[in-house]
């Protein structure tokens, strides 16, 4: 069986409001979804430091949890 669509209206699109196009992290945009994820959305939300840069909560986390952030913190 084939399906035609013959017209669509789009009724509503999202955008995250930051004060950044890109996370600080993976460079993606906000737009879309990290690279952990597949879709963009609530599953992968934005958040914001003290700094008041944006990240995706995914990309922050996996940083905070890195080795490298360890090591700062030992010096």
């Amino acid at each position: 069986m084939k399906v035609t669509i013959k017209c669509w209206a789009g009724v509503a699109t999202w955008r995250w409001v930051a004060n950044d196009d890109n996370c600080g992290i993976c460079r993606m945009p906000f737009d879309g979804c990290c690279p952990e994820c597949k879709l963009p959305g609530d599953d992968c939300p934005l958040v914001w430091g003290q700094c008041s840069h944006c990240f995706h909560i995914h990309c922050i986390m996996k940083w905070l949890n890195s080795n490298q952030v360890h090591r700062l913190k030992l010096r």
